[in-house]
């Protein structure tokens, strides 16, 4: 054999080695992975609508790290919440419950307000708690929104360290006029007049907080918390108070975006995702760190440009009709997640199975759950479980989804906007796939579809034990 021959074998042999090595170590980061220690990171947004990110059609905000994870990830086109307000809806993904079974929903109030007296019941088993089974770290950054007292607070809930506002970032108001008067007279907003508490863990630490940085330091706070606890398993539950009004951005974003001031918020939610992905892969963590950007429901239309899109989808927040409840989805973990588009459905309550199962946390049994493993589907592009979806309002059932098929008992709308409330009998019927603006009602000529929803309606309901009402009592 001549001395270039062997050189060309001696070069033949390292490259099967790398290539074998390479394989060794893609098989032990995914026996690592099975055995239940990836980092569980949820970003929520507040109010944002269906339509208000680049990669979901919006056509002037301007989301490049969203759109990149949605490229890198998985877009979830029929993602859902289980409520069209905040508190039963944060109730629900932290739980895997429909809000109507831990009481976190009412026909009184709709949300927890400063002087409600209750909050989420001590039974209940949050996602940090369920994760805390494995030896999580847990953090809950942002609005809470599920009781202010100290009994109700996240470390009280699962949550190792807590920072935030703990309920909506337009209470405590003080100001002369209303939000909505002073947008329409063109005056300067000040922060002030929202006199809404930042919390740290239990204590106060600044009042009325500054919301022209609360975006930024909120992501902050959780590349933060990476990096303290990058060496163990982590669950972040990153829920911004924004793009619910008040609107403000800090000064690296105010007046940038061509869709004024909710695009400004918009692109600064967008930079610090951005910021949390490079940090990720930059420590090398992507790829044990499942990524989700949400929104807890629909945009509040009736706030006019300071309130957000639903893009195609049927009115907003606080309303059972899709815009009020489909909400933008994408999932990030480069390498596992197969990239793609998602048309099956998908709901935040489905959070609580799906990480239990990854982290190989057995799931309760001593409860109804509402969560769906959606784990099949993100890894192995299976069909995804869930068929149905149920849309309360309050403690009545006003709609279900199954399959392509959405049946309404009962419509109405959200705050002054988008109608009274009507009951219908027969139900509505609309084809969600090729009506999901929900405009043609079909049900005259599908009474079977209408007979299987209602075997599901009575299946369901057989099996509902509802909670005590924990939103009603205020002081």
């Amino acid at each position: 054999m001549s001395n270039k021959e062997n050189k060309k074998l001696v070069l033949y042999r390292w490259v099967w080695i790398g290539i074998f090595l390479s394989f060794q170590v893609v098989q032990l980061q995914s026996q690592e992975f099975k055995k239940g220690q990836p980092n569980f990171i949820v970003i929520f947004a507040d109010d944002l609508g269906y339509g208000d990110l680049g990669i979901f059609g919006h056509p002037t905000i301007e989301t490049p790290h969203l759109d990149r994870m949605a490229n890198e990830g998985q877009k979830w086109t029929n993602f859902y919440v289980a409520a069209s307000v905040c508190t039963p809806s944060r109730a629900a993904l932290l739980t895997g419950r429909l809000p109507v079974r831990n009481g976190m929903a009412s026909d009184v109030h709709r949300v927890l307000f400063p002087n409600s007296v209750n909050g989420i019941p001590k039974e209940e088993i949050t996602l940090a708690e369920q994760l805390k089974k494995a030896d999580y770290q847990t953090a809950c950054i942002g609005k809470w929104h599920l009781g202010h007292k100290p009994e109700y607070l996240p470390t009280q809930n699962g949550f190792d360290y807590y920072f935030g506002i703990p309920y909506s970032n337009d209470m405590d108001f003080i100001g002369p006029k209303h939000y909505k008067k002073l947008v329409a007279d063109g005056e300067s907003i000040p922060t002030e007049v929202f006199n809404v508490p930042l919390m740290r863990n239990t204590a106060i630490i600044e009042r009325p907080a500054d919301q022209t940085t609360i975006t930024k330091r909120y992501s902050e706070e959780a590349i933060s918390f990476i990096k303290e606890h990058r060496s163990e398993p982590f669950f972040i539950y990153l829920a911004h108070n924004l793009p619910h009004i008040p609107l403000f951005a800090s000064d690296g974003f105010a007046g940038k975006s061509k869709r004024g001031i909710y695009g400004d918020v918009v692109s600064e939610i967008d930079d610090g995702v951005g910021k949390i992905m490079a940090f990720l892969k930059a420590e090398g963590l992507a790829d044990n760190t499942i990524l989700v950007f949400t929104s807890d429901n629909g945009p509040w239309l009736s706030f006019g440009t300071h309130g957000g899109s639903a893009g195609l989808l049927r009115a907003g927040k606080g309303s059972t009709w899709e815009g009020g409840m489909r909400v933008p989805t994408l999932f990030w973990n480069p390498g596992r997640i197969q990239p793609g588009v998602i048309t099956d459905l998908g709901n935040t309550m489905d959070f609580f199975a799906t990480f239990s199962r990854l982290a190989d946390i057995p799931l309760p049994e001593d409860r109804m759950l509402d969560s769906y493993d959606l784990g099949p589907t993100l890894f192995q592009g299976a069909d995804g479980p869930r068929k149905e979806v149920f849309y309360y309002r309050g403690t009545e059932l006003y709609a279900v989804r199954y399959g392509d098929y959405k049946l309404h008992y009962i419509t109405q709308g959200a705050y002054g906007m988008f109608g009274e409330k009507q009951r219908h009998d027969p139900p509505l019927l609309y084809h969600l796939e090729e009506d999901p603006s929900e405009q043609f009602n079909i049900a005259q000529e599908h009474p079977e579809v209408l007979a299987n929803i209602e075997t599901l309606v009575k299946t369901h309901q057989s099996k509902m034990v509802m909670g005590k009402d924990q939103l009603a009592d205020r002081e």
